[in-house]
């Protein structure tokens, strides 16, 4: 009776755990994917982004140090072994994000709806990577 508790449970971790690996993968996968679109965006339709910027209030000369910092957070997160490095990606991304979710609440341009989408796959992506540590 008790080995069959400990199997079970046994067996019951190891399925959260692997649902906690796949979750983190596909979150990651999603966040990732997103960010190098942003960042892509950022570097071939630079006029637009640059209008979207102005719009903001924000100045031209940063978008591409965005693109690039957004290409090393990908980088990071998909490195093994580098647990501090991952937290200062997984912070900086935070800020980056209410920036943007606040940015486009403030000029009422419908884009708030794409950080929420970030911040929900960067909060599901941070859990996830701390459960697996």
């Amino acid at each position: 009776m008790v080995n069959k508790l400990i199997v079970d449970l046994f067996l019951t971790k190891n399925k959260i755990m692997k649902a906690i690996k796949i979750t983190n993968w596909v979150s990651t996968g999603l966040l990732s994917a997103l960010l190098l679109m942003s960042a892509g965006m950022y570097i071939l339709d630079n006029e637009t982004i640059k209008g979207l910027f102005e719009s903001f209030g924000y100045p031209t000369y940063i978008i591409y140090t965005l693109a690039t910092a957004k290409i090393l957070a990908v980088i990071t997160l998909w490195m093994p072994n580098v647990p501090k490095l991952k937290e200062w990606a997984y912070s900086a991304l935070f800020f980056e994000f209410i920036l943007a979710f606040f940015a486009h609440f403030m000029v009422s341009d419908g884009g708030e709806g794409g950080a929420v989408i970030a911040m929900l796959l960067l909060a599901a992506s941070y859990i996830t990577y701390t459960k697996r540590q």
